[in-house]
């Protein structure tokens, strides 16, 4: 599948944008790594103690222009350097073990939404002005408009601490040893559902908003029109017909909102204290962790853009018309 030379070049220049911003945001923040780290070591920040921590860390006392090209640098060599927080883990090693949690929170809450979201939408279409319709896209409407940390804690007051049907948090029991059986993975199914269940509700909502405006246009076109006088069955001509024609829209509109999933999951992991990039960045910001506030960054602008430019490609792949304007 080929890609324009301009729609590349824009890629091109927003990943610059994102490099500048991801160096230039962390320092507009009020004190240093090395302030942080002095005030972590309290009474046993000995003179000897504070000049080796700045030895290691005095980047940050160099001019801007200097660190941005040792930032570029790393980049340039996937070398992003060592984590102030967990040191003397790598930045690499850090976000190495919080990406695989966010992954899967993520990618969970994306496939649960999408199924539910386009069934929905497709149903309210084909029933438009129907009892279903009339309750189910109005909620979509509220769904959407509810912020998830709103839900994030009413799921973890309700679920987690009042009815004690769910842990509280984490990403399974931390009296478990991480293995390949059936309690482990149960146990990380479990401590998921909670988080899934608040990241889904904003997700669900867009799905079934955008899939019910996008098939009630296809609704109206002659295949569709013929399907239903050669009498086949309604659920044939629903999803076979309708829905599958309808789904371009939904997979743009879901390249658009992976940013605000990303951003749905940080708050979420930080209300549940689950593991992954978005407790780690909330506590590198507390740190004033530079390298893994860097690599955070630049690790959630590389999904969004990687998400945007393969909905480029399946747009081509599904729809021939759009190939040579890709």
């Amino acid at each position: 599948m080929r890609v324009s030379s301009r729609r590349l070049g824009v890629y091109a220049v927003a990943l610059a944008f994102a490099i500048v911003m991801n160096f230039i945001l962390p320092r507009l923040m009020p004190g240093s790594p090395v302030d942080a780290m002095v005030a972590q070591l309290g009474a046993r920040a000995t003179p000897a103690a504070v000049e080796a921590i700045k030895a290691r860390f005095g980047a940050v006392d160099q001019p801007m222009l200097w660190q941005f090209v040792d930032y570029v640098k790393g980049l340039a060599t996937l070398d992003l350097g060592v984590s102030v927080k967990y040191y003397p883990q790598t930045v690499v090693q850090v976000l190495g073990r919080s990406t695989l949690w966010t992954v899967f929170l993520v990618t969970t809450a994306i496939i649960f939404s999408l199924c539910v979201g386009v069934v929905l939408g497709a149903i309210s279409a084909w029933r438009r002005g129907g009892r279903f319709d009339t309750i189910v896209s109005p909620l979509s409407v509220i769904m959407i408009s509810v912020p998830p940390v709103i839900v994030a804690l009413t799921t973890l007051f309700v679920f987690a601490v009042s009815l004690r049907w769910f842990p509280v948090g984490y990403a399974y029991d931390p009296n478990l040893d991480p293995a390949f059986d059936f309690t482990f993975i149960g146990s990380v199914f479990m401590h998921a559902i909670l988080p899934v269940l608040t990241l889904s509700p904003f997700l669900i909502g867009e799905f079934q908003t955008t899939m019910r405006s996008s098939m009630i246009s296809v609704l109206g076109e002659d295949y569709v029109t013929m399907a239903r006088a050669k009498g086949l069955n309604h659920l044939t001509v629903m999803f076979g017909y309708g829905a599958r024609n309808a789904m371009l829209p939904v997979l743009t509109n879901l390249a658009l909102m992976l940013g605000a999933v990303f951003g749905g999951s940080i708050v979420t992991e930080i209300v549940f204290n689950y593991p992954g990039l978005g407790l780690t960045l909330y506590t590198a910001s507390i740190a004033r962790d530079y390298p893994v506030i860097q690599g955070q960054l630049l690790l959630m602008t590389l999904a969004t853009l990687g998400a945007n430019f393969l909905v480029d490609i399946i747009y081509g792949l599904v729809d021939p018309r759009l190939r040579e304007a890709v």
